[in-house]
């Protein structure tokens, strides 16, 4: 019977990270690891209902909060787009250690771009999935310039996203800046699907338009239809994107 596992790991940087592991009846054909979008957690609820649809695929599926998020250890204020990566790394090893090596990278969002950018230093991985990711770093950057630029405090500051507060550290702002995320697509080995919504007003879709010509083949873009960034706006959007993953990453992983 398929079944969820709560477990917890050390992350990049020794804090420990809660995790969320959907397992299937039987023996997975394959494991993946999923990075949530921009202060999430695992315990979302459409990133619930995609690794959900993707046990019910035989695959095993690890979503877990980065540092200073959800149930995870850490001060959110104190991490970067870096530390997010090495969290990532944390994730996969814990797979290699007590199941199988993650063999399908799939992020949402700001995740997307972090499983990007981490796929070259997990070898094991055979194939990569984003979900309304971005193709450079520089608009989350340029808006977090905004809330940056009217805070007082020297080190953090606060931005409300999705109705809440949340404390940055000024740390991410150039992080962000130094990655080459156009050069990471355009020399990823690895196949990749592209799923994004063409009413997407937080990462629009040009965005994907833009991954697609960097990236080598094999690689696939499906529309998400008129659903929102967030995958909010269609109930059945996230189980979809969950078969669409399962059927997709068969070829690759399996």
């Amino acid at each position: 019977m398929a079944h969820t596992e709560r477990v917890r790991f050390p992350g990049g940087n020794d804090q420990e990270l809660a995790g969320r592991l959907e397992l299937p009846a039987r023996e997975p054909r394959a494991y993946a690891l999923i990075a949530h979008c921009f202060t999430c957690s695992k315990d979302y609820k459409q990133i619930r209902r995609i690794a959900a649809t993707l046990a019910e695929h035989g695959y095993g599926a690890l979503s877990f909060d980065f540092t200073g998020l959800g149930e995870s250890e850490g001060d959110f204020a104190a991490t970067s787009f870096s530390s997010n990566l090495a969290d990532l790394v944390a994730a996969a090893a814990y797979l290699e250690r007590n199941h199988a090596a993650p063999a399908l990278l799939v992020g949402h969002s700001l995740g997307g771009a972090a499983v990007l950018a981490a796929a070259e230093r997990l070898p094991a991985v055979r194939a990569v999935a984003t979900i309304a990711a971005p193709s450079n770093l520089e608009h989350l950057a340029r808006r977090l310039d905004h809330a940056a630029d009217r805070a007082e405090e020297p080190a953090a500051f606060a931005i409300r996203i999705g109705g809440r507060d949340v404390r940055v550290g000024r740390q991410l702002i150039s992080d962000l800046r130094a990655q080459n995320l156009h050069a990471l697509v355009a020399a990823l080995e690895r196949p990749l699907l592209i799923l994004h919504a063409v009413t997407d007003n937080v990462v629009g879709i040009e965005h994907a338009r833009k991954l697609y010509e960097l990236a080598r083949h094999p690689k696939s873009f499906i529309s998400l239809g008129d659903t929102d960034h967030l995958l909010l706006d269609d109930p059945a959007a996230a189980p979809w994107v969950g078969h669409l993953l399962a059927a997709w990453a068969l070829r690759y992983v399996a």
